[in-house]
């Protein structure tokens, strides 16, 4: 089996998650039952790691599977369309935007989450631009593969749904207003709310929203194991807080747990305090934290901060209960306009690094920021 193989099999062929099971039967019965089929156009939507990527690439797979009818549970892995996926050549699948298509390696269970734990800034950069935007060309490009008729099953999978343009959106709404046979339309979104009406009120959402709580916390605290990063024993408050931070989304929780930066929080809160009694220079500091994370790292680790400030400045609890950020802010809590103003720095820098702003720049100005914070 050849090093692509290996690379692409997680991705189609990998089991199914224990939440979308009963999702799963629903589907593929209704497909195996005699006088019915899937609605010719389907929704997955909805915040970051809840899976949706996964389980869309899963049933792409199982639909294309040539002995889908022996292999309920999954694609066979081995019949000539299985292969086809393997090797990212099959003739009945296509994609929008292209890094959406799932032949180099990427993981569809990290793919969900992917922008959040890049570790490298340039390949954030890349695929944020490349997703940036579905023109209507690209919807456009995509007609004749739809309408060629007399080929068998074909699908269209459209990824980040949301950044189609109006012109791409109302392209798209022709082929969902004249379905064709035997062609099927996935959309993924992470953000649903974006979406034209028009579109919304012409697919079916999957019902992929609703995670049990017990099934969420058992699926994190196996997928953990025992430690973090090799590092920290996970105790059942440690899960929990990760999910609550996740907003539910078991493999948000479990990236989260594993990201570089989740670790240094303290250390985050320490820089803070020091930077703002003037015990460190802006300077010193950002000297110091370029040898810990990478700028984008240290911007998700600063926005998961300010989330829980502005939770303690609207009376609620604090999420992390493992550091003392509650207890600092009792003894000098910024405003909600000093909050606004950092996030608004936070996502000023965000788009300065994507205009070749050099790093060490970047984190000068954020330290110099987080002084006034």
């Amino acid at each position: 089996m050849s090093e692509r193989t290996n690379m692409t099999d997680d991705i189609y062929f990998a089991p199914l998650l224990p939440w979308q099971q009963v999702l799963w039967s629903q589907l593929t019965q209704r497909v195996l039952a005699p006088q019915q089929s899937l609605p010719h156009a389907l929704l997955a939507a909805g915040m970051q790691g809840m899976g949706k990527r996964a389980f869309v690439w899963r049933l792409v797979a199982w639909l294309l599977c040539r002995v889908r009818d022996e292999h309920p549970l999954g694609a066979c892995g081995h019949c000539e369309s299985c292969q086809w996926l393997r090797s990212g050549t099959h003739p009945s699948l296509q994609a929008l935007p292209l890094i959406s298509l799932p032949v180099s390696g990427d993981n569809a269970y990290n793919q969900e989450i992917a922008s959040s734990t890049a570790k490298d800034k340039k390949s954030t950069k890349t695929a944020s631009n490349a997703s940036l935007k579905i023109k209507v060309d690209d919807i456009r490009a995509l007609q004749p593969f739809i309408y060629q008729g007399g080929q068998g099953m074909r699908i269209c999978v459209l990824d980040h749904a949301e950044k189609m343009t109006i012109a791409a959106a109302n392209a798209l709404l022709k082929t969902l207003e004249e379905p064709q046979a035997q062609v099927y339309l996935f959309l993924i979104s992470d953000a649903p709310s974006q979406l034209l009406p028009t579109i919304k009120s012409r697919v079916q959402q999957l019902a992929l929203q609703r995670i049990d709580p017990a099934i969420s916390l058992d699926y994190v605290t196996q997928a953990l194991g025992s430690t973090v990063n090799h590092r920290e024993a996970v105790g059942a408050a440690a899960i929990e807080q990760l999910i609550q931070l996740a907003n539910g989304a078991p493999l948000a929780a479990i990236t989260l747990a594993q990201a570089p930066w989740y670790s240094k929080r303290a250390l985050w809160l320490t820089t803070w305090q020091a930077l703002r009694s003037g015990k460190r220079s802006s300077v010193a500091a950002s000297d110091y934290w370029q040898t810990q994370l990478g700028i984008i790292e240290f911007i998700q680790l600063s926005e998961l901060m300010l989330l829980d400030m502005r939770r303690v400045s609207l009376g609620f609890d604090a999420l992390q209960k493992d550091v003392k950020l509650a207890e600092i802010l009792q003894d000098n809590e910024p405003s909600e306009s000093v909050i606004e103003h950092f996030s608004y720095s936070l996502q000023q820098t965000k788009i300065a690094l994507q205009q070749n702003v050099q790093e060490k720049f970047a984190y000068d100005n954020l330290m110099q920021e987080l002084v006034s914070l």
